[in-house]
């Protein structure tokens, strides 16, 4: 089948054709449009059914001779269907994503205070959402109405609060609409955000202990709807689940942390080989951004220019999707590196015993105890990682234990 695809102005970074692969036997394409080409576009393209995206949710309804009663009620449509006739027909099936979002969240919106950030075509569709599912106040942040970003404090008893603004997307990680700290009473967080797994928000409310879910899963549940609007035929809804925990493990990056010499960068070159992942590693990062060797930086400049640069490399390596990072031993010793690491990846502890670490060309290693350097990391390493991997024998095997533990991992996580 041909003809499917998502419509937006930019697309570089979708994963919709990778859902859709999973989804249906069906070719999925990209359309970047501009506005001026929207009209022509929607009226004249050679296509049967698409998704639509930012900023076209409104900007195609009155291309449509007939809306669905979700489309409708909420003023907001992401899914296209041409008929036999060539009219279209437009859904909103966004509205079922962010509903199954809710659902294996485990957060319950029952009979709470909501806050929604954002005022959108996404905004529009969580308060229609957190309505039918018995929110007892749903109220609405943008940056000029009159509940917004410059009065908060007059909603601090907010118990859920939803983000449908692009704050914290990739590229632009790390900042969050709101500090969290401003709502004693949060009791869940949602971010429909899906790139970076976890935004500066979801990584303030893991910190808080407060629960969160990231926006992947609505993601591919609103393609499974979708899918079926496009070809007729249902599909099981247990493959959310699986496109999800699949698309979570290919996208998320594996980090490699662990004492000088431990075997980061050997590790995590053959782990890139056998996952078929790009390798980065952050020494060499380093070294290239300062153009002289990380004996020197150290020796002119001292640790302090050393873990500046190192934090300004992590920022990048950090945003990455996909890729094994290999760490310098001492990332850790800087709590603001934690979450450059942790919003897009698996961290792996790499432990080796004290007498095996090699210390050529680590001025650290050379100037200090292992054993005391050890010491007073260790509780950091731990701190740092989700697993820990003894590295005493081949480079392969802990490879390869590292590839089944991130594997297994995800497969886990299937939500069915």
């Amino acid at each position: 089948m041909e003809g499917f695809g998502l419509l937006g102005e930019t697309l570089s970074h979708s994963y919709s054709p990778e859902i859709h692969a999973a989804l249906g036997d069906y070719e999925y394409r990209l359309y970047e449009k501009s506005p001026e080409e929207l009209r022509d576009f929607l009226q004249n393209g050679i296509w049967q059914g698409l998704n639509v995206t930012i900023p076209y949710k409104t900007a195609v309804i009155p291309y449509c001779s007939e809306l669905s009663e979700a489309a409708r009620s909420i003023g907001s449509v992401n899914t296209l269907v041409r008929r036999a006739d060539g009219s279209l027909f437009g859904d909103n099936t966004d509205a079922y994503g962010f509903s199954e979002m809710i659902r294996v969240s485990g957060i319950s919106v029952c009979g709470k205070k909501v806050l929604v950030l954002g005022s959108g075509g996404a905004s529009r569709t969580a308060v229609s959402v957190l309505a039918m599912l018995g929110a007892s106040e749903v109220v609405v942040i943008s940056r000029n109405g009159r509940d917004n970003y410059g009065n908060l404090a007059r909603h601090k008893d907010a118990q859920i609060i939803v983000n449908t603004t692009p704050v914290g997307m990739y590229p632009k990680n790390g900042s969050a609409p709101i500090d969290l700290r401003f709502f004693p009473c949060c009791e869940g967080v949602l971010d429909i955000v899906y790139n970076p797994a976890r935004t500066a928000l979801l990584l303030a409310a893991e910190e808080l202990q407060i629960p969160y879910a990231g926006g992947l899963y609505m993601l591919v549940a609103q393609a499974k709807r979708s899918s079926e609007l496009f070809t007729g035929k249902l599909i099981c809804d247990e493959f959310i689940g699986k496109i999800e925990a699949g698309l979570s493990c290919s996208m998320q990056n594996i980090v490699l942390i662990g004492m000088p010499g431990c075997g980061k960068s050997t590790v995590g070159t053959m782990l890139a080989e056998l996952l078929k992942r790009p390798f980065f590693d952050a020494d060499a990062l380093i070294v290239k951004n300062a153009g002289i060797s990380i004996p020197e930086i150290f020796e002119r400049y001292g640790e302090e220019r050393f873990r500046n640069y190192e934090t300004e490399v992590l920022q990048e390596l950090g945003k990455k999707s996909g890729a094994v990072i290999a760490t310098g031993g001492g990332c850790v010793t800087r709590k603001e590196n934690y979450p450059l690491l942790h919003q897009n990846s698996l961290i792996f502890w790499i432990r080796r015993e004290i007498s095996r670490l090699a210390q050529e060309g680590r001025p650290l290693s050379q100037k200090s105890s292992l054993g005391e350097m050890y010491r007073k990391r260790a509780s950091l390493y731990a701190e740092f990682s989700d697993f820990a991997v003894e590295n005493n024998g081949s480079i392969l095997d802990t490879s390869s234990q590292i590839q089944k533990i991130f594997e297994d991992f995800f497969k886990k996580s299937d939500k069915c």
